[in-house]
């Protein structure tokens, strides 16, 4: 057993167990740690490298998700088999890490997720299970409208969680909220829309993907209870873009009686309302609140779901539930689409969610996060003062963080990357220019909470 020797950098933006856990990923991608060579035990380790086992624990865990190491019980960890077939040293140019340059990028949410967040054993189970007992289905090309099987599972799932009714046939799949927006453009100008109501403020991604596609915008402002549906425009055929359950990025939650007063402004203007529903199953305190689009008699809602918040980073898989008349109007030209979204992950999580693992996942996403959103308010509340204070603390995988400060967004977001946390500032996602960033809270593990909100709020004193 060799010694692992790593020179941490205090002072560094990445937090110590990561920059172990890439350490010893190097050495086993380089060949200086062989396949099946054991490594250091958690205490062993810990003690050599003076950190905490907290750090070491972690630092293997995340080794353990990615295939990089595997345990056996009683015995131990060891170097797994990570090229097996071919010249090794062939395969070390293929798997060889990106530059940091490509995996740091500023503007982007932290690509490693805290491993306790997932199920990966499960989720390895169904999609083995697919290429093993399943692998026919994989030499036919994809339903530009998304895998059978995943949209009769999301049927399920819209109608027991949200309260939708919907059959498969309406629901459409692709990569990512914003590509779904994108085929929601190509059918919109077909019903004689070419204009769009956003939130002001409101999720700029998506506002784009409209502009983009040649729409005129209206900026509408949110109040308490969402968007203020009396500036929405009249007379007119047109669509208006809400996020009712969880308002990005206020948070608002708008009441039953908006929602049915926005429902009849629609069928009163024969317009389209287009509900995202992102992060709506993520809400720690009373239960979910029923979506717009269980409300609706008369076709008037699209509704946008995404499977982002509740996988992991690598898996983006969003959907769309069209009205039956927008379903049809879709349904005449599929042809003409690509399905962007793998076929195999499709078929994993439609089999992830037909055995269960995905409820089950859901119910422990909203403990974990429950708590770890707890623990970063008691940090900023015991490290901060009234200069700091978190916003839209109900729900979703991050915070908005406002600050009283003459710094600029820019240098708070240098100062938090030099105490470890990853944060970004709010005018990327949305239209400000106040001092205010978002912090993805969920992704910190439970324990480095309190120290690295200690660490950043002391610097900002300073």
């Amino acid at each position: 057993m060799k010694p692992i020797m790593i020179e941490f950098i205090n002072n560094s933006s990445e937090p110590l167990y990561i920059q172990l856990y890439k350490n010893i990923r190097d050495a086993i991608l380089s060949g200086d740690i062989a396949k099946g060579e054991k490594l250091p035990s958690l205490r062993s380790l810990s003690k050599s490298l003076s950190v905490s086992m907290t750090t070491t624990q972690l630092a293997y865990d995340q080794l353990l998700v990615e295939g990089y190491i595997i345990s056996k019980p009683q015995s131990g960890y060891y170097a797994a088999d990570v090229f097996s077939a071919g010249d090794d040293r062939d395969m070390q140019k293929i798997m060889a890490p990106l530059p940091e340059s490509v995996l740091a990028d500023p503007d982007q949410p932290p690509y490693i997720c805290d491993p306790d967040c997932f199920d990966f054993n499960k989720w390895k189970k169904c999609s083995s299970k697919i290429f093993n007992e399943h692998w026919g289905l994989l030499l036919y090309g994809s339903d530009p409208q998304g895998e059978g099987a995943l949209r009769h599972e999301i049927a399920k799932y819209v109608y027991t969680s949200r309260g939708v009714t919907c059959s498969p046939e309406q629901i459409i799949i692709g990569a990512g909220t914003q590509q779904i927006t994108g085929q929601l453009c190509r059918i919109l100008p077909k019903m004689d829309i070419n204009h769009v109501s956003v939130e002001s403020p409101g999720y700029l991604p998506v506002q784009n993907s409209f502009r983009d596609s040649g729409f005129s915008i209206s900026h509408v402002s949110v109040g308490s209870d969402g968007i203020e549906i009396e500036r929405l425009p009249v007379n007119i055929s047109t669509a208006v873009y809400v996020s009712p359950s969880n308002q990005f990025p206020t948070g608002a939650v708008m009441p039953v009686g908006r929602r049915r007063q926005l429902l009849r402004w629609a069928s009163d203007n024969d317009s389209i309302i287009i509900e995202d529903d992102y992060d709506s199953e993520l809400r720690y305190f009373g239960r979910p609140v029923p979506a717009l689009r269980s409300l609706d008699n008369e076709g008037r809602v699209v509704y946008l779901g995404s499977f982002s918040s509740t996988l992991f980073p690598a898996i983006k898989i969003s959907y769309m539930i069209l009205p039956p008349s927008m379903a049809e109007i879709f349904s005449r030209t599929k042809g003409d689409y690509a399905q962007t979204c793998s076929k195999a992950e499709q078929l994993t999580l439609a089999l992830f969610m037909e055995e269960g693992y995905y409820y089950t996942g859901i119910r422990k996403l909203r403990n974990l996060y429950s708590q770890k959103l707890s623990l970063t308010l008691e940090a900023f509340a015991k490290y901060g003062d009234e200069r700091v204070v978190p916003v839209n603390t109900h729900s979703g995988i991050n915070l908005i963080i406002n600050f009283a400060t003459e710094k600029t967004a820019d240098e708070l977001c240098d100062l938090a990357k030099s105490a470890g946390l990853h944060m970004v500032p709010f005018s990327r996602i949305t239209e400000s220019h106040a001092a205010s960033l978002i912090f993805y809270y969920s992704k910190l593990p439970v324990k480095m909470i309190d120290p690295l909100v200690g660490r950043f709020l002391a610097l900002l004193k300073s």
